[in-house]
C-alpha cells in the first residue's frame, strides 16, 4: 500500500510553528509569508494528513496528540536529510574553522554537535574559544560565534529561546538568606546584570559570594551547596532545583541564543558546520 510523501518544507515549516508557537515567527524563520505557512499547513492537515495538527488559543498555537506525534517523526527526517545532503554533496571538505561560544553551551550542546559534524567530515579542524558573548561579539578573528541576547536585540540567526531560571542544590534553603548568596559570571556578563536588575528592582538584599568566567566552577559551587545561581534553564543540572516566585525570588527574563556569522570568513566548511549548529540546537 502506498502513501502520499510529505515535502520537507511542510515539515520544517510545522517544526518551526512547534518550536515557536505561533505562524507568525515561524514565517520569519522559514522566510515565507504567513500566508503562505498558513496555506502549508492547511495542506499538512487536510490533505497529507488528514489529522489535526494544531490548537489555536488566541494568538497562539498548541499541538494536538497527533501533532505531538508528527513533531517526532519530523525532527528526525530533516536531521537525516541534513545529514544525506552534507555528506553526499561535500564529503571530502577539509581547512579549518573557528567556532566562538560561551562555556554555557560547550556541555549542553556542542558534544553532540561536533560529533556528528567530525563523524562526517573527518579532515576538518574544529578550533572552540570559550569566552562571554560580549567579548565574542568584539573578536572579528572567529567564523561563527554562538551568543547570548536579549529578546528584541538579536542579531544573526535565531537558534532558540529560553527560561532564564534561578537554582541551587536539592535540599538546601539559601533562598530564606539574608543577604542571598550568588554565584555569577564576571562583570561585564548581561546575564548577571538581568539576575541583580531584578533582586534591585524587588529590593532583595543580596551579594556576589562567588564570580568566574568558568560555568564549570560556578555550577560545583551551586552543586556544593555554597550560592545560588541564575543560568539557563537548559544547562541546569539534575542535582539542582530550579527557584522562582513561591521562594521569593523575582521573574526573570527569556533569553535568545543566536549563531552569528563573520561575513568575511565565510566558506563550503564553515556553512556546512553553520547548518549543523542551527540543528542541533533544535533537537
Amino acid at each position: 500500500m502506498s502513501h502520499p510523501s510529505i515535502d520537507s518544507e511542510l515539515l520544517r515549516s510545522f517544526v518551526a510553528i512547534a518550536d515557536h508557537g505561533s505562524f507568525t515567527r515561524a514565517a520569519n524563520i522559514v522566510n515565507r509569508t504567513q500566508s503562505a505557512v498558513s496555506m502549508q499547513m492547511k495542506r499538512l492537515e487536510e490533505d497529507v494528513l488528514k489529522r489535526p495538527l494544531f490548537e489555536r488559543e488566541g494568538r497562539g498555537v498548541q499541538l494536538t496528540a497527533e501533532g505531538q506525534l508528527l513533531l517526532g517523526y519530523a525532527r528526525r527526517i530533516l536531521k537525516l536529510q541534513g545529514e544525506v545532503f552534507t555528506s553526499l554533496r561535500q564529503p571530502h571538505m577539509v581547512g579549518a574553522v573557528r567556532i566562538g561560544t560561551p562555556d554555557d553551551y560547550v556541555m549542553r550542546f556542542l558534544p553532540g554537535i561536533l560529533a556528528r559534524f567530525s563523524q562526517a567530515y573527518p579532515l576538518v579542524q574544529v578550533e572552540v574559544h570559550c569566552e562571554p558573548s560580549y567579548q565574542l561579539l568584539q573578536r572579528q578573528d572567529l567564523d561563527l560565534s554562538i551568543v547570548t541576547r536579549q529578546p528584541g536585540d538579536e542579531i544573526g540567526q535565531l537558534l532558540r529561546q529560553e527560561r532564564f531560571v534561578w537554582a541551587q542544590a536539592r535540599g538546601q534553603d539559601l533562598y530564606e538568606r539574608n543577604p542571598l548568596p550568588l554565584a555569577m559570571f564576571s562583570a561585564g556578563c548581561f546575564c548577571r546584570a538581568w539576575a541583580c536588575n531584578a533582586l534591585d528592582a524587588s529590593e532583595r538584599p543580596y551579594r556576589i559570594a562567588y564570580s568566574s568566567p568558568s560555568l564549570s566552577a560556578l555550577m560545583a559551587v551551586v552543586s556544593a551547596g555554597l550560592a545560588i545561581t541564575a543560568q539557563l534553564e537548559s544547562i541546569i543540572t539534575p542535582d539542582l532545583e530550579i527557584l522562582g516566585n513561591r521562594h521569593g525570588l523575582p521573574e526573570l527574563p527569556a533569553t535568545s541564543i543566536v549563531l552569528v556569522r563573520n561575513p568575511a570568513s565565510q566558506s563550503p566548511v564553515t556553512e556546512t558546520l553553520a547548518e549543523q549548529i542551527v540543528e542541533g540546537f533544535r533537537l
